[in-house]
């Protein structure tokens, strides 16, 4: 693996350096986005705050997963290069989006509707960040054929491993092509506003939760992780919110059709 680069007297961490990639394709395809829904918006400086703001979040609520370490010697924790929480990142992404929606004077279930494909390829290209560093996002060790060991990493393991990250990417590419279709739907009038975010908070809340059955965290409740928990949260919140939607359109054509 290769945690850092070194150019010369440059040392760049390769999470940073795909992270960053993640927030520059993610602003692309938002730009891509809000061109065909015909919304007049700043992508790339969307992105970055909300890009900024998701990573604060994720820091932040890996550190306070465990609070008795953060408390005892919070600052090397709250600005170390390791250490970030995907549900973390999500809730500080989503409130960032609820302000500048506000700001922008954007519809806000559209906008979300646009942030939803170029979120889940921004998480998919991260992912390799985590790959390439080795920091110990991988899974449990494993004799299929694709399995990696990580000597290198900065979490080092010897053992054949499975390399989680990139399940994740091709799961939440795949994710962001469906998204980007259905928004191609949305565009006709066949889906309602915050169909496409609901399918956001379902498939990759669902992605997550199955692939932490492979990976070595931590069991806490009920025998599953902290993100699997996140994650079943994440995919309730999306199905009330699609069956709320949903009702509100089968109302709204029923009054329709009787007036």
């Amino acid at each position: 693996m290769l945690p850092f680069l070194h150019l010369g007297p440059l040392t760049i961490p390769t999470f940073g350096l795909m992270v960053a990639t993640g927030l520059l394709a993610a602003a692309y395809i938002l730009d891509a986005d809000f061109r065909r829904r015909r919304l007049r918006a700043d992508a790339f400086m969307i992105i970055g705050i909300a890009g900024l703001a998701g990573i604060a979040g994720a820091r932040l609520y890996h550190v306070l997963e465990n609070p008795g370490q953060f408390f005892a010697d919070p600052w090397p924790l709250l600005f170390s290069r390791f250490g970030f929480a995907w549900f973390g990142g999500l809730l500080g992404g989503f409130a960032a989006l609820l302000l500048l929606a506000r700001r922008e004077n954007l519809p806000l279930l559209e906008f979300l509707d646009a942030c939803s494909p170029a979120g889940a390829v921004g998480y998919a290209i991260g992912r390799i960040g985590c790959l390439l560093s080795g920091d110990g996002d991988y899974g449990t060790p494993t004799s299929l054929p694709w399995g990696m060991s990580f000597p290198n990493g900065i979490v080092p393991t010897t053992e054949r491993v499975h390399p989680t990250p990139i399940y994740e990417f091709l799961v939440w590419c795949a994710i962001a092509a469906f998204l980007w279709r259905l928004g191609g739907k949305a565009l006709s009038g066949r889906k309602v506003r915050g169909e496409i975010f609901c399918y956001y908070l379902l498939l990759t809340g669902l992605a997550r939760f199955l692939v932490e059955f492979l990976r070595i965290n931590p069991r806490s409740f009920f025998g599953l992780s902290n993100a699997q928990a996140a994650s079943l949260f994440s995919m309730l919140c999306g199905a009330l919110l699609l069956w709320r939607l949903r009702s509100v359109r089968k109302d709204a054509s029923g009054v329709s059709g009787n007036s």
